[in-house]
């Protein structure tokens, strides 16, 4: 490839990025595909039906991602999540913290920019302060106490901490692409197998928001791993990924993104600052979302019900700007993107992550029956 060709390149590489993640913003607002909402049902209602969705998605991405790598169009290794290096503290903590904090903020990172198309001005709020934690602990002051803590707590596994490497490895048997098929396959069947066993796994619904989604977390991954992949860039004459946030091939994530696009716009006169995947696609999803929400005649202007209502979405914004960091990563970032190329630290981050949510969920309701109490003992001449 010659240097002249590579800005052509990017630019289909982002408007690519950009379409699917204004598909994924239409499919979240039109089936409300959610993580918290889905942990939240089965505490609250004991009801199943989102979480169906969600592994669904997962089970998709799952399946298209292995199908890749099996076909050797590309190598987990050559992603953010298969390191050999196994951070498991910073992803026990920074989950458990994003778990929390999106209870709080009343959603994800994805969520919120959904609802942010939907007309609320509390979500605005929200990724503001998400994308100043974020940056705050890529490169500030709480990055200086991540780097100082939790991740100097790791693991050396003998390869990438993927499943088929690891098979590879330990075993010493067959390939990483024939352990990728045989391991996808293996998962995502046993997770569809548990989505159709009950009737609200068989809707429409399930199986838009669900298959939905998971079908453009693999495309994003094809888009970045092997449409922008080139073998042997003309300046450093070493494979790249272009338009990479990262220099890796990736898929979607919302916690570092919403960093990136903070750093772009305050930066936008630098010219080292150009457009990548995890600057276009925040704003795509957003797009998306209000195209279906004003559509449907479901968009309103949203705002905060009081200072109490504003406390807890500032500190579940910041919660999950600093755990999604710590965890390299999001219910979307680790929880699919992540978990489809089968790695450990994805799995444990995504435990973490619900095991956050329903401690959240359960201080939520602490919190709210305190509340009322309260004030049925006010004396009645004081309410």
């Amino acid at each position: 490839m010659q240097e002249s060709d590579l800005p052509a390149l990017s630019a289909q590489v982002l408007w690519a990025a950009f379409a699917l993640a204004a598909a994924f913003g239409a499919i979240a607002q039109r089936t409300q595909f959610c993580t918290m909402g889905a942990v939240a049902d089965i505490v609250t209602m004991g009801d199943w039906s989102r979480m169906r969705m969600w592994l669904l998605a997962i089970a998709v991405a799952v399946l298209g991602f292995n199908a890749m790598v099996a076909a050797g169009w590309m190598r987990p290794g050559d992603s953010l999540y298969a390191a050999p290096r196994l951070a498991w503290l910073a992803h026990a903590l920074g989950g458990a913290m994003f778990g929390f904090g999106m209870v709080l903020a009343s959603g994800c990172g994805s969520k919120t920019l959904v609802r942010l198309g939907g007309g609320s001005l509390k979500a605005l709020v929200v990724l503001g302060v998400l994308a100043f934690a974020a940056y705050a602990t890529m490169r500030g002051i709480t990055a200086v106490w991540r780097d100082a803590t939790v991740d100097r707590v790791a693991l050396t596994l003998p390869a990438g901490q993927d499943l088929p490497s690891l098979a590879v490895a330990t075993l010493g048997l067959a390939s990483p692409r024939g352990w990728a098929a045989v391991l996808g396959a293996g998962v995502a069947l046993v997770l569809l197998a548990w989505v159709l066993a009950r009737p609200e796994g068989r809707r429409a619904d399930t199986w838009l928001g669900g298959a939905g989604i998971g079908a453009v977390v693999v495309a994003l991954w094809w888009v970045s791993g092997r449409l922008g992949h080139v073998a042997e860039h003309p300046l450093t004459l070493e494979p790249a990924f272009v338009a990479s946030s990262a220099g890796r091939m990736e898929s979607f994530s919302f916690v570092a993104p919403l960093a990136y696009v903070a750093d772009w716009l305050m930066l936008y006169s630098d010219r080292s600052r150009t457009l990548t995947i995890g600057v276009v696609t925040p704003p795509g999803v957003v797009l998306g979302s209000a195209a279906v929400a004003l559509a449907q005649g479901s968009f309103r202007w949203e705002g905060f019900g009081g200072v109490d209502d504003l406390a807890r979405h500032l500190a579940g914004g910041a919660l999950m700007g600093v755990g999604g960091v710590t965890a390299l990563g999001c219910t979307v970032g680790q929880g699919i993107s992540g978990v489809s190329t089968l790695s450990l630290g994805s799995a444990l981050t995504l435990g973490a992550i619900v095991l956050g949510a329903v401690a959240g969920l359960r201080w939520q309701q602490w919190w709210l029956e305190r509340e009322l109490g309260r004030e049925a003992a006010r004396p009645s001449a004081l309410r």
